[in-house]
């Protein structure tokens, strides 16, 4: 019998897509050949920029520890997230690593996620800020990492089945089984590759901790227009639920206001009637989401009961802080009393979807990620008792 062939090539890509990261270049390749001695792994940097990053790339290739190439792209279709399908295009290796080019991404971990990624039903390896140790302090600042920790949120409640397992589906460092994806259905459109990845495949996912640090050189790239581009990818990948969602909270609005009518015409003053009219409406919402919106969700998490009792208390608390927020506007900050209530309903919108998707929807872990959780609590033993000075 003949023996098979050895595999040519590297085992593992690490694709770095970049945009104007010359002065990061040498440290990243640096690091990245310490971090994957032993791997057989290459560098691959994918380069949109304007600044020379790829002339680096060129310079600092001959010394470096592991291969190193550049394929720079004239035309940077799909962004961030077309530089990524650019490098899975290219590689030829089983695993592809994809890591930003400013550091915030620690080369270090990369042999823990490559090692994750070999186990047994492991499509994805997700570096993740929000498990176990993990942060996103390198954030500029408390307002990004708001709008970074917010984002995220609304992403998960948009897809509350494919993103059950992954915690930080905005990350940029995951490695992921190449054969895993098929890279002619994507559709990037700007910085959130991995979302589009997850969103098209049904992939099983591992997440390790890590700590997003601080930007090693040079201006970040994220702006109003990355940001506009992010809402149209999350339009593109799943508009259905949350228009269903919002035609439903329209028609609601509408009854509220037909049954004020009619109970006012009928002798009641206002505020019984607008109470009985928000309690009403607030029933019948619920009831047409869970035939409408949600039934695909009904059986992976709670109760009936459990479901109507988060959803008929949050909606009246929403409706109770609302009511001064919408003051404020008028009152004191002097904004049009139709713009103010355009505005809150706006926020309560997305903030009653986000909520429904991620708390009261919210799916049950999968079978997969309930025994992982249970082989890594048995794999890492009982915690050690106090020693005597703590107690």
């Amino acid at each position: 019998m003949t023996a098979a062939p050895e595999p040519t090539g590297p085992q593992v890509t690490v694709v770095v897509p970049t945009f104007n990261e010359a002065p990061n270049v040498a440290e990243l390749v640096r690091r990245v050949g310490v971090a994957t001695r032993g791997l057989d792994a290459e560098l691959l940097f994918v380069d949109d920029s304007r600044d020379g990053t790829a002339d680096e790339v060129r310079r600092v290739a001959p010394g470096a520890e592991l291969p190193v190439r550049v394929v720079h792209r004239d035309v940077p279709t799909g962004g961030l997230g077309g530089a990524v399908l650019e490098g899975l295009r290219v590689s030829r290796a089983p695993y592809v690593l994809v890591m930003d080019g400013d550091l915030q991404h620690p080369p270090e971990l990369i042999p823990t996620m490559v090692a994750r990624a070999r186990e047994p039903e492991v499509d994805v390896v997700v570096a993740s800020r929000y498990v176990g140790e993990g942060s996103s302090a390198g954030l500029a600042n408390a307002a990004r990492q708001a709008v970074s920790s917010t984002s995220t949120a609304v992403t998960r409640a948009m897809f509350p089945v494919r993103l059950r397992d992954c915690s930080d589906p905005m990350t940029g460092f995951f490695v992921v089984r190449r054969a895993a994806v098929d890279v002619d259905a994507l559709r990037p459109r700007g910085f959130k590759i991995l979302l589009e990845i997850l969103a098209r495949h049904p992939m099983r996912v591992v997440e390790v901790p890590f700590v997003f640090g601080a930007r090693y050189a040079g201006e970040s790239k994220a702006n109003l227009a990355q940001g506009l581009h992010f809402l149209w990818q999350l339009a593109g990948l799943r508009f259905g639920r949350m228009s269903r969602f919002a035609i439903i909270g329209g028609l609601g609005a509408l009854a509220n206001i037909a049954i004020v009518a009619l109970l006012t015409s009928l002798g009641m003053t206002w505020l019984p009637a607008a109470i009985v009219a928000a309690e009403a409406t607030i029933v019948g919402n619920f009831l047409l989401q869970e035939r409408f919106v949600f039934r695909d969700l009904r059986d992976e998490g709670k109760g009936a009961w459990a479901r109507f009792g988060q959803s008929f208390t949050f909606n009246n608390v929403e409706t109770v802080v609302r009511m001064p927020v919408m003051a404020v506007l008028v009152e004191t900050m002097h904004v049009a009393a139709v713009l103010a209530t355009a505005i809150t309903l706006v926020v309560a919108f997305v903030v009653r979807f986000t909520f429904h998707s991620r708390i009261v929807y919210r799916p049950r872990a999968s079978s997969r990620r309930a025994r992982m959780v249970e082989r890594e609590a048995e794999q890492a033993g009982p915690p050690p008792a106090p020693s005597s000075e703590h107690v």
